[in-house]
């Protein structure tokens, strides 16, 4: 198998959660370049990609995620591949400034929703042969970081949800694997009141003293969901410009 053959997702049905903007929606557009019928759940999208499904979605709901698998099995076929990527654009917060249903919601968005959506397509998966599911963790997964303990314990769980997973579905063929990006620029680096700040506050602390394009967090998810990772499950994808080496 060549190179292009390894990374085709040719006639697969792909779903990517949080795909209206950002690294989800940099995701879709690979994913659809590489042969895939896409749908994309959101709750909001910044701008339409031709021949995609856009389903606006709570993950955090059952009803609502269920309905909207059902519709793209229906509509694109079996999903073949997940990217779980929905995520709240929280606050930073202590937990002694976060109140109870501030972390519920957190919670039920960043780790409920890849619960929601895996437990309505693995079964779709397992009947078609196999199929890849992935985690969008984070670089902060595996280190603290001052103010975001909501989106560290969130981030973290998905790392070891990803290795159960993985352990739960291997014999029907279905991977599990996280991905973890560093700081990359996209509308949630606008917390720091614009782009450049962004990368003057953030650029210096990874080795490559800058931030990711969504393109390369992307090019990651492509590997991931291919046969090129074919060998791989229960694994996580650092691609985090040398944020966590030192």
């Amino acid at each position: 198998m060549n190179a292009p053959e390894k990374y085709s997702l040719k006639g697969k049905c792909a779903i990517v959660t949080g795909a209206g903007s950002g690294i989800g929606r940099a995701i879709a557009v690979a994913f659809a370049e590489a042969g895939a019928k896409v749908a994309r759940l959101d709750l909001k999208f910044t701008a339409g990609v031709a021949g995609m499904l856009d389903i606006a979605c709570d993950v955090s709901s059952e009803a609502a995620t269920r309905s909207a698998v059902d519709r793209i099995a229906r509509e694109l076929g079996a999903p073949r591949v997940l990217v779980n990527g929905a995520a709240l654009m929280d606050a930073s917060a202590t937990v002694l400034e976060l109140d109870l249903a501030q972390w519920n919601r957190i919670l039920g968005v960043n780790l409920g929703g890849a619960f929601l959506m895996s437990k309505w397509c693995i079964p779709y998966m397992a009947a078609a042969g196999g199929g890849s599911v992935i985690h969008i963790a984070s670089q902060l997964g595996s280190v603290g970081s001052a103010g975001r303990v909501a989106y560290c314990s969130m981030k973290g769980a998905l790392l070891n949800m990803a290795k159960a997973m993985a352990v739960d579905h291997a014999a029907q063929n279905i991977r599990v694997n996280t991905l973890s990006p560093g700081a990359t620029e996209t509308d949630r680096m606008l917390r720091f009141g614009s782009m450049q700040k962004a990368r003057d506050a953030l650029g210096s602390k990874h080795l490559l003293n800058r931030l990711a394009q969504p393109e390369e967090i992307a090019a990651g998810a492509l590997f991931l969901a291919s046969n090129a990772s074919s060998f791989m499950t229960g694994a996580d994808l650092l691609i985090d410009g040398g944020y966590n080496a030192v």
